[in-house]
């Protein structure tokens, strides 16, 4: 991005050659020294030509329109800050514009893995692999299952022993957890940083069933707690091969807001209240309490049973984000609530309590009818407006909800 901080009026020519040859977006300061002019002290100045001067030092507007009128007829990026320069609200927006810019720079830098296949038959998750690469920069890295059999198996004692105490550092180990269960999942968090290590990935989308117990149907039950230490780590995992999740939950991490993967799970109508969840993966930070780690009999959805995650979205302000496929293009799509306390289905998984400024029913109408796959990533802070400027950046489509 090109910052143009207009310190007094400026002739539109001298700023649209350095527009043209950097090719980048302009983001306009009509930054003011002061709220308003001292009328008084100007005017009972006894020379006109240092009134003037002193008028010119808070003349920034007046360029402004001139700016934007060369701009859209050159058909350059541009937006407008507008305020005074000790003024907060200028420096949340320009931090904003930062914030947007690192993230762009980010995801531009990320290589995504992707391991394994769709899961079957929920056809808003496919999605078209060149688009997320073009729109968003990401190197995309396909996976094969039995590299990361090898490395299961190649896992040391030594460092399986390791990851368990990072597991009992980083979770609150249910008593019914069984040893063997939790050497399982630690085996495979062994190879699974072992995998994201050897392809320098930053994000996952993964999904795999396996046949009657055999050995990638053993790693992919075990998956989920290694699956949180990574997302933990800055590097979201997204399951059920959730590419455009993924993508958003990374956009979540590089804002800092952490980036929890959820769907909808049930709506409180009594409350005005929603729960979204999933069976995984956690992220620490945004946890009301230490998260838990809880045995299952029996996935969701899935085959297997072993360990799973316990959660509920710490109370105050969150984001939804979903990185969407319309028909032609991709779309961000967005919208601000509130964590909420209140009871939840304590059955393996991060399902929370969420309320929305315009109610319940019109989120969820609003939000499906904007058409994202059933996931989306959910982060803590309301960060709609950075989303917005990100969307700027990338010149794609953002529709915000609430």
């Amino acid at each position: 991005m090109l910052f143009v901080f207009i310190s007094t009026y400026a002739l539109s020519s001298t700023i649209l050659p350095l527009a043209q040859r950097l090719k980048v977006p302009v983001i306009i300061l009509n930054l003011q020294p002061v709220p308003t002019i001292d009328f008084d002290y100007i005017n009972q100045m006894d020379d006109r030509g240092k009134m003037t001067g002193e008028w010119l030092a808070h003349c920034q507007a007046c360029s402004v329109p001139e700016f934007a009128c060369v701009f859209n007829r050159a058909g350059i990026k541009y937006e407008i800050v507008t305020g005074y320069l000790t003024e907060p609200y200028v420096w949340e927006e320009i931090e904003g514009w930062v914030d947007a810019a690192r993230v762009y720079a980010g995801m531009s830098n990320n290589r995504m893995g992707i391991l394994g296949h769709y899961y079957c038959g929920m056809l808003d998750v496919y999605t078209d692999l060149t688009k997320q690469s073009a729109v968003f920069g990401t190197h995309i890295d396909l996976i094969e299952m039995c590299e990361l059999q090898a490395y299961r198996k190649a896992a040391s004692q030594e460092e399986i022993q390791q990851k368990l105490e990072e597991i009992a550092t980083k979770f609150e180990i249910n008593e019914n957890c069984s040893s063997y269960e939790l050497e399982r999942a630690a085996k495979t968090s062994v190879a699974l940083d072992k995998l994201v290590s050897t392809h320098q990935l930053g994000s996952l989308a993964y999904y795999y069933e396996g046949w009657q117990g055999n050995d990638y149907e053993d790693i992919v039950t075990s998956v989920i707690a290694g699956n949180t230490l990574l997302t933990g780590r800055g590097i979201p995992v997204a399951g059920e091969c959730e590419v455009k999740n993924v993508q958003a939950m990374k956009i979540m991490s590089l804002f800092g807001a952490g980036g929890s993967f959820s769907e909808p799970y049930t709506i409180d109508f009594k409350n005005d209240v929603v729960l979204w969840g999933h069976d995984g993966p956690a992220h620490f930070m945004m946890s009301e309490k230490k998260v838990g780690l809880v045995p299952l009999p029996v996935y969701h959805g899935k085959p297997g049973c072993g360990l799973s995650i316990q959660m509920q979205v710490k109370q105050g302000d969150v984001t939804f984000l979903s990185v969407c496929e319309g028909r032609n293009e991709v779309f961000l799509l967005v919208a601000e609530g509130e964590s909420v306390p209140g009871k939840t289905l304590q059955i393996g998984n991060t399902n929370s309590r969420y309320k929305f400024p315009c109610g319940v029913r019109t989120f969820i109408n609003e939000w499906s009818k904007a058409g994202p796959s059933h996931h989306c990533a959910i982060g803590i802070g309301h960060i709609a407006d950075k989303i917005q400027k990100l969307a700027f950046l990338y010149d794609i489509p953002v529709i915000r909800i609430c």
